[in-house]
């Protein structure tokens, strides 16, 4: 992935073009939608959102390999940010600072060459991270002499690190494959896409909660409406990965269907345990960073192990 590649690919111009092309068909009909008397203030918020949004995901993977992973390490620790201070955990620094250490740790490992392999991306590296990461975070209470209290400030840096952390950063390492446009892309795109899918399909036809003590809003339609779109979109963006056959089609399809809403249910359940709404106000019209890459956290790893397994990494 460099600057020259992006704009030699098919692949990345035409994601530029779906995208652009979207954007504008939802910015004309919102326009539509307010000449008649409708209000839809609240889409706008939403809409401006993505207007600045778009431009950044995409120019940072315009920039290329190392932007992208550091663009996806950035965002982990924003996210972690975000849940350490709703949990309260971010008063400790010991145990922050290291969650902190781990994230850098995994886009350093995610940015340089294998040495023992040679290939962009020290795999080993960053799979082993995470017990090395947890060893120095168990090791904090016995460093500062403490006992009580301390296992739920533990177990919450843990989770920081693993789940907001480890798990996100693998759609960073993805930038190492040779076909780095088309897997992150894909993902970043087929998320969203299911998450609007959801959205629309829950109001137009909800009836049944899906989880009403965790997400009231959501229900078994608007899931289910989310997976069928889900399995269409790798076979309308087949370009993204033609060396994928069918059967691997639909199981990413259902990858992101499905894991989409548990990353966002996650979030969900975190967020109404602890009373609040949402992560944050980065983004307005969106709530925090971990409200809008919440859906990925699920997905990015497991697709990343399917196309390692089937089809290598790089």
């Amino acid at each position: 992935m460099t600057i020259s590649a992006a704009l030699d690919s098919d692949i990345f111009r035409t994601y530029v073009l779906i995208v652009g092309a979207l954007l504008a068909f939802a910015g004309a009909t919102l326009v539509v939608l307010t000449t008649i008397g409708k209000d839809v203030s609240s889409v706008w918020k939403t809409y401006r959102g993505w207007l600045v949004m778009v431009p950044l995901v995409l120019g940072t993977i315009f920039l290329g390999r190392i932007a992208t992973i550091v663009g996806v390490a950035l965002l982990a620790m924003v996210g972690f940010k975000e849940y350490a201070r709703a949990t309260g955990l971010y008063d400790d620094w010991w145990l922050t600072g290291i969650v902190y250490l781990g994230i850098v740790s995994l886009g350093v490992a995610a940015s340089v060459t294998d040495p023992r392999l040679n290939l962009p991306g020290w795999y080993g590296l960053f799979m082993s991270l995470p017990v090395y990461v947890i060893a120095a975070i168990v090791l904090v209470p016995i460093l500062r002499n403490r006992a009580k209290g301390q296992l739920q400030m533990v177990a919450l840096a843990i989770v920081g690190f693993v789940y907001f952390g480890w798990m996100f950063s693998h759609l960073g390492f993805l930038a190492n494959s040779k076909h780095a446009y088309g897997y992150v892309l894909y993902l970043i795109f087929a998320v969203e896409i299911n998450d609007i899918a959801a959205f629309t399909c829950g109001k137009l036809f909800g009836k049944h909660k899906l989880r009403d003590n965790i997400s009231p809003n959501k229900t078994i339609e608007g899931s289910i409406g989310a997976i069928c779109v889900s399995l269409t979109v790798p076979w309308l963006l087949w370009f993204s990965f033609p060396h994928f056959v069918g059967w691997q089609l639909i199981v990413i399809g259902l990858l992101v269907g499905v894991g989409g809403q548990l990353g966002d249910l996650v979030i969900s359940y975190i967020k109404r345990d602890i009373g609040i709404k949402d992560m944050g106000v980065v983004i307005k019209g969106h709530g925090g960073i971990l409200d809008r890459v919440d859906s990925m956290i699920f997905v990015a790893p497991i697709f990343f192990h399917i196309v390692r397994w089937n089809h290598g990494m790089p």
